[in-house]
């Protein structure tokens, strides 16, 4: 038996019964030698330009991308084939789901010049786009796909709304307009929002986060109690690291839940949160005095996110790990408990996104292609990890100074204005690179 089909194998026992589900589950999650031997496995080649999204379906035997080309591929990712491929009618795709309980005929696709679109497979093979919804031009940046529903999807983007998609209805919803949070109050400017996740274990709860250092929790049952006005914004509860209220050169850059409602938080130019349910600041004043008895989050420590609007994730049937990429060009795991980095690989990930049920993982974000990592390699002993970790926690202070730089700089432009005249907006480093 060669190493590359070893862990198919051991998925293999655990389907015909040699594993029950649950010890599987258990077996794999206390097993850290599997995700030690983490590696490259093999690439889905398709693309001419950046690859910037990849998904699998909710069974895991199919993976839907997406990028700088007009292309979605669903790709039988075993095979390394193409089970179908469609001018999804964007220029840049951003973000691409299938939509679960749909037979995989129904994918839906966000981009970059504003619109959402849905893609319907035919009976004859051929797909149809339908326009959902078009908004000014500001981009859209994430979909969350509510689980086990077919029809109910939400986005976020560059304009600050949240928007719910219903498949069986004829327009988008808007749910809310997301705005800075400044000393404790609602400020009227638009924030960009970066990503949006649905709670699984209580799909009534979403968070969304963006050019702020801010989690927001909604309970979509209040928001769809009203509609929707320029500057409605109520979260239930708001997440933040003590230590980056009020700060202006921190944001949010990617979202994950565990199946335990956890929250895990990756910062553009600091490092990667988990929060546990009871220990978000409230609602909606966090620069005011913090509880006493709060919990710290967890901090992960190793990666840099400064230069690409990094992902994270959990990892494994009991979300026993924390993943992501990095700037420096490798992809960290952390043990959740403790926070210990187990594994490093040298690759490129923006996005990362684990299989629902075998140890496999699929990246992309700036290479034309998806890359899947297995557990099919021996352990590499030629990367000094704590020089690594090293050099990143340097380059998070180099950009911090920059952006120090900057914003003097500005300050500066503000105070010699003429009074009257209009200025760029204060610079926010990095946000709009895809």
């Amino acid at each position: 038996m060669g190493i590359k089909d070893s862990f198919t194998d051991i998925y293999r026992s655990r389907e015909m019964g040699v594993f029950g589900s649950r010890r599987f589950a258990r077996w794999f999650s206390a097993n850290e030698s599997i995700v030690n031997r983490l590696g490259f496995y093999q690439e889905l080649d398709g693309y001419n330009k950046r690859v910037g999204t990849a998904h699998f379906n909710s069974r895991g035997d199919l993976l839907v991308s997406g990028g700088d080309e007009n292309q979605n591929i669903i790709w039988d990712w075993e095979t390394k084939t193409r089970r179908l491929s469609y001018d999804s009618g964007h220029f840049t795709v951003q973000d691409t789901k299938l939509m679960p309980l749909s037979d995989d005929k129904k994918i839906a696709t966000a981009c970059m010049d504003g619109y959402v679109r849905l893609g319907e497979v035919c009976e004859d093979g051929r797909v149809h786009t339908k326009h959902l919804g078009s908004f000014d031009y500001f981009g859209v940046r994430s979909l969350a796909v509510e689980p086990g529903d077919p029809n109910s999807f939400y986005s976020c983007g560059e304009d600050g709304f949240v928007r719910q998609f219903d498949l069986r209805s004829s327009c988008a919803r808007d749910l809310l307009h997301c705005s800075r949070l400044s000393k404790g109050k609602h400020n009227p400017h638009e924030m960009a929002l970066s990503d949006i996740v649905i709670d699984p274990r209580n799909p009534n709860y979403f968070c969304t986060g963006g050019a702020d250092a801010y989690a927001r929790v909604y309970d979509i049952r209040k928001l769809q109690q009203r509609y929707a006005s320029r500057y409605l914004d109520e979260p239930v509860d708001i997440f933040c690291p003590d230590h980056l209220i009020e700060t202006s050169n921190i944001w949010v850059t990617g979202l994950a839940y565990s199946k335990s409602s956890e929250l895990v938080v990756n910062y553009f130019n600091d490092l990667i949160y988990l929060f546990q349910k009871n220990v978000g600041l409230g609602r909606p004043s966090p620069s005011s005095t913090l509880p006493q008895d709060i919990d710290k989050p967890q901090v992960f420590l190793g990666h840099s996110n400064t230069l690409t609007a990094t992902a994270v994730s959990f990892f494994g049937p009991n979300d026993d790990y924390v993943m992501s990429g990095s700037t420096c060009g490798h992809i960290f795991i952390w043990k959740k408990n403790g926070t210990k980095v187990i594994r490093v690989m040298n690759g490129n990930a923006d996005q990362i996104e684990p299989h629902p049920n075998l140890p496999i993982i699929a990246t992309c974000g700036s290479e034309k292609n998806v890359k899947l990592w297995a557990p099919i390699a021996n352990d590499d002993h030629s990367l000094n990890i704590e020089q690594l970790m090293e050099s990143n926690r340097k380059g998070r202070e180099k950009e911090r100074q920059l952006y120090l730089l900057h914003s003097s700089m500005y300050d500066m432009e503000i105070q010699m204005q003429p009074v009257g005249e209009e200025i760029s907006d204060s610079p926010c480093l990095g946000w709009d690179i895809d």
